[in-house]
């Protein structure tokens, strides 16, 4: 297979090399585009001469390159490159070794949902209220290495209430956050946890009505419309900030990604 894949030399955890990783998947066949900093992801993968195509990244990076993926019905592979890498995790992947990950070049394919807000593709989910707002403030100061921890971003929006209104569906809601989930989540107290299933067709709506998760509202449908007084607010897309034109429509295309797993990834996640 004639994959391409692009590398983000700049994410992940300090002390992360991209260097194996390259040479490793160009030992493989694989063409590779280490991205510099004025590159234009979307307009590459968009581009790309390749029967494949992967991203080595961050999550936010993910979806672009699967966005891509998506219009030209081409297989999509993740490689775990990033600080958190929630999607390379759901999909069954050992995310502290991305070079195993480069076996999808040739694997498995699967058929996984993708939600859109709006346009736009995403893979995780999107966030409005308080996360949003700290992702915000994280991007404001990442010259500085500023980042939140997940106990200490939650003591945050503990002290900090900062309550908004919106409308789901022409509902009045008063919460500090809402996130819009591509497939259900199960529930931590500090955060959202995995995703047993990527192809259930369903968008999650969670509306925090307290700290904890017992105390969330789910709300599943096909389609939803978030709306508030404002024209714009600020939201979080697949941990990447972004100001939405509001009302937000939000929908999902069941099936409409084409993954590439390693053989042994598929295996566990049948047998899961």
């Amino acid at each position: 297979m004639a994959g391409c894949l692009f590398v983000n030399p700049r994410s992940g955890p300090p002390g992360q090399d991209a260097g194996e990783l390259v040479q490793r998947a160009r030992a493989r066949g694989v063409h590779v585009h280490e991205l510099a900093e004025d590159d234009d992801l979307g307009r590459l993968a968009r581009e790309a001469d390749a029967d494949a195509l992967g991203m080595a990244g961050g999550d936010g990076s993910l979806a672009v390159v699967a966005h891509a993926a998506i219009e030209r019905d081409l297989p999509f592979v993740c490689i775990p490159f990033g600080t958190r890498n929630h999607f390379a995790r759901d999909i069954g992947l050992d995310r502290a070794d991305p070079i195993a990950a480069l076996e999808a070049f040739g694997g498995t394919e699967r058929r996984i949902d993708v939600g859109r807000v709006g346009e736009r593709a995403f893979l995780n989910n999107v966030s409005l209220g308080v996360y949003a707002r700290l992702v915000h403030h994280r991007e404001r100061h990442r010259r500085r290495r500023a980042v939140l921890a997940r106990a200490g971003a939650l003591a945050l929006s503990i002290q900090h209430r900062h309550d908004m209104a919106f409308t789901i569906d022409g509902r009045p809601v008063v919460t500090r956050a809402i996130l819009v989930a591509n497939n259900e989540y199960e529930l931590d107290l500090f955060s959202i946890g995995e995703r047993r299933t990527l192809d259930a067709g369903l968008l999650h709506a969670y509306v925090t009505h307290g700290i904890l998760p017992g105390t969330w509202e789910d709300i599943p449908s096909g389609s939803l419309t978030i709306d508030t007084a404002t024209h714009r607010v600020r939201a979080a897309i697949d941990g990447e900030p972004a100001v939405l034109e509001t009302p937000i429509q939000f929908s999902i295309e069941p099936g409409a990604l084409r993954v590439l797993v390693p053989e042994r990834a598929a295996a566990d996640q049948g047998a899961s």
